[in-house]
């Protein structure tokens, strides 16, 4: 039992003994009590009792005391932390499975980004290198924290509040958490495709632009973050074009708006062609070291899977943009120009999704220092949404480009022509194509059906040659 607590019940009682000796707390009185009360004067009692009563009045105080300074220095037992504690773990084990799937997983959805059926698969994902940490918090609640604060955007300090800890255990769990995110469990979710994935990939891009050999579109997108300029060591680096301090976040997404490719490397004032020389996946795609698992034939030119991009972005043979930007160009090139941007919406798409439902992006509230981790992070959470076909929020939509077109560098002249070429070629194919009114694509291999006098012909439109690759490479740039 508290010292302090027993000395103040032995000093109450001494008090109460000497100024009322003819009653006990615990029994009757002794006898040689009762005869030396008669004979003491009312002076004399009150004389001795004061030090009783000062002894007293002080032993109350420093249990006080005691009690008030245990209760500061223990934060995370207080009786509104045990309380949000208890009522997670009250909410997610033991009423979980008695509520309508429904009602659980909107209610999960508003307070955690995600249903619970995957936040509890994220959980099995995340807790074993969690335990590995040295974590404040069980795992599960720590997890449930940090998509709070992504989903919602809340800052540290305001989740600090609402949970009854401490800003800085918030600070940490969310770092702890967004890092492993980004780099244990990056991989499994962020795969440049390759083999029947990318095959899929390309079929499904072709129902919607009608374009052969596509595989993603490409975009860059600000991601603000508030920090003084006095943080940082050069402020107008960081300006973007909006006007405001941001990163540059570079993603490559697919017709789900899954992303197969994530880099966050540079300042918001890089125009968004730096910013993809600069990237591993550029290396990658000039080396042919990825995306040449299907080759296509397209009127004479051996086309590898390419991605899409806007003007913004340097034509290259993998790397096919507009002709114009304004419909400036031919009927053909206008087609293809219409094309090319219906599969770039998907990555539109996705971004504005992502900022949508990772909140936490529209306005970052980090440190910059694990402003790319964070970044990341929410990318890979956007994909484990994705593939579990989660419901899409409301977009989150960035202004239109309003960039320069990208010039070309002197070593990239021979992937320029021969993307010129290859263009206009697609151009020039579509519109044949869009001309003979042929049949929906089906597959890869492209059969169009036209009419001559006196015969039916059917034209072989792509030779397709299948090259099968190793396993996925995957890029995480910080």
């Amino acid at each position: 039992m508290d010292p302090s607590f027993l000395l103040m019940l032995s000093n109450l009682l001494q008090l109460h003994n000497h100024l009322d000796p003819t009653s006990s707390l615990f029994s009757d009185p002794p006898s040689y009590l009762l005869s030396s009360s008669s004979s003491t004067s009312p002076s004399s009692t009150s004389t001795s009792a004061a030090p009783l009563l000062f002894f007293t009045i002080a032993s109350v105080l420093s249990y006080a005391a005691s009690k008030t300074s245990s209760f500061s220095k223990s934060p995370s037992t207080s009786p509104t932390c045990s309380n949000s504690l208890s009522a997670f773990r009250q909410l997610s084990t033991e009423h979980i499975w008695t509520m309508e799937p429904s009602i659980r997983d909107t209610q999960w959805r508003s307070s955690y980004g995600l249903s619970y059926p995957v936040f509890a698969s994220l959980v099995d994902l995340l807790k074993p290198h969690l335990l590995q940490t040295n974590l404040p918090l069980p795992p599960d609640y720590a997890i449930s924290i940090v998509l709070s604060r992504l989903a919602h955007g809340h800052s540290a300090k305001t989740l600090a509040t609402k949970y009854s800890i401490e800003p800085y255990i918030v600070s940490k769990v969310t770092n702890i958490v967004t890092r492993l995110l980004a780099t244990k469990i990056y991989n499994e979710y962020v795969k440049i495709p390759v083999a029947h994935r990318l095959l899929q990939i390309i079929h499904a891009f072709k129902e919607i632009t009608s374009l052969n050999n596509m595989c993603g579109a490409i975009d860059t997108s600000p991601i603000k973050f508030r920090l003084p300029d006095d943080q940082l060591c050069n402020p107008e680096v960081y300006r973007c074009r909006s006007g405001y301090s941001a990163v540059l976040l570079q993603v490559v997404a697919d017709h789900r708006k899954i992303f197969w490719d994530v880099c966050v490397k540079a300042p918001g004032g890089t125009d968004d062609a730096t910013h993809f020389r600069d990237s591993l996946l550029y290396n990658r795609l000039t080396s042919a070291e990825i995306l040449r698992d299907s080759v296509v034939t397209v009127r004479g030119h051996h086309v590898r899977p390419y991605i899409v991009g806007d003007w913004c972005y340097p034509l290259m043979s993998f790397l096919l943009t507009p002709f114009s930007s304004n419909g400036t160009g031919t009927l053909g090139q206008n087609s293809f120009d219409a094309a090319l941007m219906k599969g770039r919406s998907m990555v539109e798409q996705a971004i504005g999704l992502l900022k949508g439902r990772w909140r936490i992006l529209q306005d970052l509230n980090v440190g910059i220092n694990h402003v790319p981790q964070t970044i990341v992070a929410c990318c890979v959470l956007h994909n484990i949404c994705q593939i579990a076909g989660e419901p899409e929020p409301t977009l989150c939509k960035d202004p239109r480009e309003t960039g320069p077109p990208a010039r070309v560098l002197e070593n990239e002249k021979s992937f320029y022509y021969f993307g010129e070429s290859l263009r206009q070629a697609m151009a020039d194919d579509l519109q044949d194509r869009q001309q003979r009114r042929d049949l929906p694509i089906s597959s890869p291999w492209s059969t169009q059906i036209f009419w001559s006098p006196g015969f039916l012909s059917f034209v072989l439109d792509v030779h397709v040659v299948i090259k099968m690759s190793g396993s996925a490479d995957v890029i995480l740039t910080s």
